[in-house]
């Protein structure tokens, strides 16, 4: 086996090439369990997307909607990528593999040092040493006024033995960072956000699915003109 190289994740790998394929509406994905094998590029028949305000369709419950006005978790943008890319990594079940293995996680740290994938992390302080702990995140890439949400992560804690909520407790994290991604982005001037292949966590918050063929066009539209990725204000 060749010895894995972070500077070339996969042969002939750059920037623009990546970026190019996501140009074309394709994305990559690998298999953790044959690390041997290629990185393959994906491109359905159908896609999903997500809407970013409540009048385009995004479903936000009262709980998480509690969550976000009482501020339990304060969000940042772009300040603990490699974190948030790890702790996306392993597999969601005992039995499910992953498909971010290092290989993925090299280009993706390659496309956020050139300015084109970008983190929003949720942070809990621990109220005993003042430090903030990452209890939460989603990444994606940006092109032009479309966001391609790549993964998301959460990490919750018991609730302590008085029946009190532990202090850095990140149930509901990668929601509420996945509503505020979605609030940020429409401030940002964004027109879409793609959320790939649907699943049951995301349909909640109202992703839908529409043709590859329609995507497609969309997606032309999406690219052109700037970058419109802002960082988030402190506090928002």
């Amino acid at each position: 086996m060749k010895p894995f190289n972070p500077n070339e994740p996969v042969p002939g790998w750059t920037v623009e090439r990546h970026l190019d394929m996501y140009r074309r509406g394709a994305f990559p994905m690998a298999d953790s369990a044959a690390p041997d094998e290629e990185i393959r590029w994906y491109l359905p028949y159908v896609r999903a997307l997500m809407p970013l305000t409540e009048a385009d369709g995004l479903h936000v419950s009262r709980t998480i909607e509690r969550e976000l006005r009482r501020r339990r978790f304060e969000f940042t943008t772009d300040q603990a990528f490699n974190q948030v890319i790890r702790r996306c990594a392993p597999p969601r079940d005992d039995d499910d593999g992953s498909w971010i293995d290092e290989r993925i996680i090299a280009m993706y740290e390659r496309l956020h040092e050139a300015g084109h994938v970008h983190s929003l992390e949720a942070w809990r302080t621990d109220p005993a040493t003042g430090e903030r702990a990452l209890v939460g995140g989603v990444y994606g890439l940006s092109l032009g006024a479309i966001f391609f949400a790549e993964s998301m992560f959460h990490v919750p804690q018991p609730r302590l033995s008085d029946g009190s909520r532990h202090p850095l407790d990140g149930t509901n994290a990668s929601s509420c960072a996945l509503i505020s991604l979605c609030r940020h982005l429409y401030t940002c001037g964004y027109q879409r956000m793609d959320a790939q292949v649907i699943n049951e966590h995301t349909e909640r918050f109202g992703a839908y699915e529409i043709d590859g063929s329609e995507f497609l066009a969309i997606l032309t539209g999406a690219v052109r003109g700037p970058d419109r990725w802002q960082p988030m204000s402190p506090g928002a």
